[in-house]
């Protein structure tokens, strides 16, 4: 079977930067809903259409085709006591806002020092090239519930 709209994809892969160093082992395959679910980069589907079980290719992903360009305007720092007690560099929240611009921006504490901490809205790999180096191992048609709901359901997907 060829990889189409609405078939299902299992891909082996791992994930390094363009110059080689080691983003992502892919130690559990990817399983993702093929046909503009959104479950894969854009590019990726586009370069795995009409493949088949068996295809080996490394996509090289520009950041506006991964995880977007650095932006230094999703960097601030904040006076220390606007966070809880107990708060450390690589903590992760979501930063509530009077005007919901942020809202669903993923923010990582970066810093924290002299009465401040700095916290970033930037993907961690943000700005960087990478490499998805990956192999089909499964093609299959996807179900009618899985089309429905824009992912895949079952063993390695999503599970309602």
């Amino acid at each position: 079977m060829q990889i189409g709209e609405n078939t299902v994809v299992t891909l082996e892969y791992r994930v390094t930067d363009s110059e080689g160093n080691l983003i992502d082992a892919g130690e559990h395959p990817i399983i993702y809903l093929h046909g503009g679910h959104g479950g894969i980069f854009e590019k990726i589907e586009e370069e795995l259409a009409g493949q088949a079980v068996g295809y080996k290719k490394d996509i090289r992903l520009q950041p506006e085709e991964a995880f977007g360009e650095y932006d230094a305007e999703l960097v601030t720092v904040e006076p220390r006591e606007l966070f809880p007690e107990q708060i450390e560099v690589g903590m992760q929240f979501e930063r509530a806002t009077e005007d919901d611009d942020n809202d669903g921006v993923l923010y990582t504490i970066t810093d924290i020092a002299e009465g401040k901490v700095v916290v970033d809205g930037n993907h961690p790999l943000a700005g960087i090239a990478l490499v998805f180096s990956c192999t089909v191992s499964d093609v299959r048609a996807a179900t009618a519930e899985e089309i429905a709901h824009g992912h895949v359901h079952g063993a390695g997907g999503h599970l309602h």
